[in-house]
């Protein structure tokens, strides 16, 4: 049934307006109420990290503009830099064109990852040696 909201979408001419809570019932939550979430930098287009939504982190990103993600190693909400100070507002959000993924991109206040990192993909693959290289800069 959802996939069929989605479908019709997909028709929609541009610049059709639905309610955001019409389509925020129809996102395709997991069993566990989760979605992915994709977090992208507003300037510089790289992507930060991913992580989880539950719907209530979502509505309150909405509400605030400061990301909140759902941490499923605490089961807790995580608003992003609540402790750490490294925060994340956002920009923009957007819906991938099945409703099974969240791109959010973010105005980020320090580091991304939970390492210092800028962002949380440092772990770069070289197919071509079969290796992984670290990339990214360490904080000191």
């Amino acid at each position: 049934m959802k996939r069929l909201y989605f479908e019709k979408l997909e028709q929609a001419p541009d610049n059709t307006s639905i309610n955001i809570d019409d389509v925020i019932d129809q996102l395709a939550f997991s069993d566990q109420g989760l979605i992915p979430v994709i977090t992208q930098d507003a300037t510089s287009k790289d992507v930060l990290m991913f992580a989880w939504m539950n719907k209530e982190a979502l509505q309150l990103t909405l509400a605030t503009n400061r990301v909140t993600y759902w941490s499923r190693s605490r089961n807790q909400l995580w608003i992003k830099g609540e402790t750490s100070g490294h925060t994340q507002e956002l920009v923009t959000m957007a819906f991938d064109c099945d409703g099974d993924v969240i791109l959010c991109q973010v105005n980020q206040t320090g580091a991304a990852c939970h390492t210092g990192r800028p962002n949380c993909f440092y772990l770069k693959v070289d197919a071509e040696q079969q290796r992984v290289l670290i990339s990214g800069d360490m904080p000191q």
